[in-house]
Parts: structure tokens; sequence; C-alpha cells
């Protein structure tokens, strides 16, 4: 029993053990070296999430509105083609809704929510969903995100890419001062942190630290011209733009003469 006890406590500790050695230096001769590799893609999923809400003293008219437009999205999601395995609908949430007045709270009635979400892998025709839909107080278009379908493939290829410059890198410092490498330390992809200065998050601008959702904010939109509504504008300005996928490697190898 007493042998039980310590090899899992010795099993507990690899993992703190490891993160450990993976923010501290060897005593030996080493190189601490960065890899990096990144790739710009044009999206091909496109997400959008809708908000429906109603508030009302009579709680079944509030869920009444929600269920009419939650059945409004739902239907033109299917008519503009959705990616049907990537829509949902979240469960109805239900709460009291109150607000101050002169100091006050009052009772403004029930509030009831539900949230919907799709995706599309055609811009085109996320726009013709965005001109079908008519915005207001009770039908939000809470957000709007271009993503890529390959996006985990794509993180594994640059992570080994990322990797192999890591050590490529290291081969050509240690070339360079007359020594050799003769073994890997510590690799991880999290900036590490040390004493003598090297601090995590100071190895590459926030920029590339945000990877997929690096993308500029949009303009500002143009005023509306008369006849044209708000939902329509949004479909004809919408752009697909490109998303930046970057992977680092943190490698620390081991040198001799």
């Amino acid at each position: 029993m007493k042998s039980t006890i310590v090899l899992s406590l010795v099993l507990a500790l690899v993992p703190v053990l490891s993160f450990a050695q993976a923010n501290s230096v060897p005593s030996q001769p080493h190189l601490l070296v960065k890899g990096q590799a990144a790739r710009t893609v044009v999206p091909d999923r496109f997400t959008v999430e809708f908000l429906a809400q109603a508030t009302d003293m009579a709680p079944e008219q509030a869920r009444s509105r929600v269920e009419r437009n939650v059945a409004a999205v739902l239907a033109a999601l299917k008519k503009h083609r959705a990616l049907a395995e990537h829509t949902y609908a979240s469960s109805m949430s239900i709460a009291a809704e109150n607000a101050y007045e002169e100091g006050k709270q009052m009772f403004k009635g029930t509030k009831v929510v539900r949230r919907v979400r799709s995706s599309f892998d055609d811009l085109e025709k996320l726009r013709g969903l965005l001109a079908d839909v008519n915005a207001g107080p009770r039908l939000q278009i809470t957000s709007l995100r271009s993503g890529y379908a390959q996006a985990s493939t794509l993180r594994a290829e640059l992570k080994a890419e990322a990797a192999r410059q890591s050590r490529h890198s290291a081969e050509g410092l240690a070339a360079a001062y007359g020594t050799r490498i003769t073994g890997l330390y510590t690799i991880s992809d999290v900036a590490p942190s040390f004493a003598y200065g090297v601090q995590a998050g100071t190895w590459q601008s926030a920029d590339e630290e945000a990877g997929e959702d690096a993308i500029p904010p949009p303009a500002p939109p143009a005023p509306v011209a008369p006849g044209v509504s708000g939902s329509r504008l949004a479909a004809e300005s919408l752009e697909t733009g490109t998303i930046t996928f970057t992977e680092n490697v943190y490698a620390i190898f081991l040198i001799a003469q």
C-alpha cells in the first residue's frame, strides 16, 4: 500500500514538474530558440448568431413572440442553405425584468430569451440571409464571424513547421559559435518566462498571438440611403477578407563545444 501511495504521488507531480521544467533553464550550456510558422487563408465558414427576446407582463405572450422569431430565423436559415449540422437553437431562458425608476425597483414583466447560431460555407448564401432578416429590438444579429473549416489540421501543420524551424535555427546558431547540439531540454508552444528577462508575451506582437481573430475591425457604415434597409446594406457591403493563423514553438537545446 505504501508503494502504491508513493507511486500515485509521483504520477500526480509529473505535470507540475514538467511545467516547472518548461519555465526553467538548465545549468548546462544551452540555446533558447523560437520557431514560428504562419499562413493566410480565405475564410470558408461564416457563422452568424441571433438573439430573440421579448418582455411582457404575460409570460405566455413573451414566449409566443420569441418562438415566432426563432421559427422565422430557422426557416430563413433553411431557405438559404445554412449548414444543418452547424445550426443550433438554445433552450428558452425566462427571468424577471426589473428597472429602477426614481430610486425604486420596478417590475417590467417576464423576459424570455433564445439564441440561434448557424454557419454557411458560402458568403453569397449569408448575404441572402442578411437581406431577408428584419432586425429590431426583439430580433438581433449579435455576432458574425469568419472561420476556416480545416483550422485544426492547418494549425497542426504550422506547429510542425515551427518545430522544424526552431531546430534549424538552433543548428545554425550552434554552428556559428563553434558548438554542437547534444540534446533537447524542453519544447513548448507557450512562451517561457525566465528570471534573466525573457518574459511571456514579449516574443511576438499581440496580432500574432491573436491568430484567426486578428481581423481588422470593419470601417464605420456609410449613411443609409432612403428606401434601403440596414440589413440589405449589410448584405451588400459584406466582404470575405482573410484569416492569418500563427503557431509558435519555443525550445531549449543543450550544447557542447
